[in-house]
């Protein structure tokens, strides 16, 4: 799997790029996460498929919960405002995720960098 290592104010991030298959298993994405020392992993939003978007299939609550677990923060990177317009349920959930530090839906790398600059770092950050 094709990733980037950055860091940002800190925080080493494992960045996915946007071509490649569907994020199907949070084991594999934690264990390279661990290979690259990493404290957050970000994932297009277009590799996560339908289903991580349509939350009564579970497929966003594991994965979270796994990352979570493992204290690797998570950012998923674009444009999911069709699939927030669409279901109260995911607005209200990107909505929460986005007030915390372990998981937030964001535009693109630069509201990331913006976001981080802020000053939102997890007190858990594994640095």
């Amino acid at each position: 799997m094709n990733a980037q290592i950055m860091e940002l104010e800190g925080i080493r991030i494992l960045e996915l790029p946007e071509d490649g298959p569907v994020v199907q298993d949070a084991s594999s994405l934690l264990s390279l996460a661990f290979e690259h020392q990493a404290d957050m992993m970000t994932i297009p939003a277009a590799r996560l498929g339908e289903s991580f978007f349509k939350l009564a299939t579970g497929v966003a609550g594991e994965l979270v919960q796994k990352f979570t677990t493992y204290r690797i923060r998570l950012t998923i990177l674009g444009d999911i405002s069709a699939q927030v317009a669409n279901s109260n349920a995911l607005r209200s959930f990107v909505y929460e995720a986005n007030k915390g530090s372990q998981l937030w839906f964001l535009e693109n790398r630069e509201a990331l960098v913006e976001r981080l600059a802020r000053g939102s770092q997890s007190p858990t950050s594994r640095s």
